[in-house]
């Protein structure tokens, strides 16, 4: 594998975990477990205790974190981009498909019993394997954490410096329109990072 494509698939893998946000979310609200004590000899159980008792919520607080920082990079990636801007020449509104990412995975896993150790242990294979299946197919871009930030996915014919392309995906936080010049940062043959370029060609 060359260091451009294990650098892409590095990209892929954590806009990933980026869509994995709300599951991250409510598995932190379902599991966690904080002892509430009001009578006058109660005591603090200690935070090797609380870590004990809150094994899953932490590890999905990191991951949650994780993303965060995952999300920060991908907005600046963009703004490094020295690709000379290309034409959009058709284009087609994709954003349903950040919909069938959380109906069809998400929603699902959250029916897991996370009390279980063996429970937990298939939800962590399932998340792996999902992940791989997405970057290998490259259906990462559907992301409905991305979705609540704003962000939308298009289909477009694009006219670049070296002859048109079809096909491709944007993903954009700006609204997208035919004749918009468009930055953008390559993730994958197909699938582009884009912003609308407002300065002078």
């Amino acid at each position: 594998m060359s260091k451009a494509s294990a650098k892409g698939n590095w990209d892929k893998v954590q806009l990933y975990i980026v869509s994995l946000w709300l599951l991250f979310l409510l598995i932190i609200i379902i599991t966690i477990d904080v002892p509430v004590c009001f009578a006058p000899d109660c005591e603090f159980i200690g935070v090797a205790e609380f870590m004990r008792l809150n094994v899953i919520p932490i590890v999905s607080a990191a991951l949650l974190l994780l993303g965060l920082i995952f999300y920060w990079r991908f907005r600046h990636k963009i703004a490094g981009s020295k690709e000379i801007p290309f034409t959009v020449t058709e284009l087609k509104n994709i954003n349903f498909e950040h919909l069938t990412f959380l109906t069809t995975y998400i929603i699902p896993l959250i029916c897991f019993d996370l009390s279980s150790t063996r429970y937990a242990f298939v939800l962590l294979v399932l998340l792996v394997l999902i992940g791989a299946i997405y970057v290998k197919t490259d259906m990462f871009y559907a992301n409905p954490t991305l979705a609540l930030l704003g962000y939308h996915i298009y289909k477009v014919d694009g006219n670049f410096r070296t002859g048109v392309r079809e096909n491709i995906i944007l993903i954009a936080r700006e609204r997208i329109a035919v004749e918009d010049k468009l930055h953008y940062r390559k993730l994958d043959e197909r699938i582009y990072y884009v912003k609308v370029a407002h300065d002078k060609i």
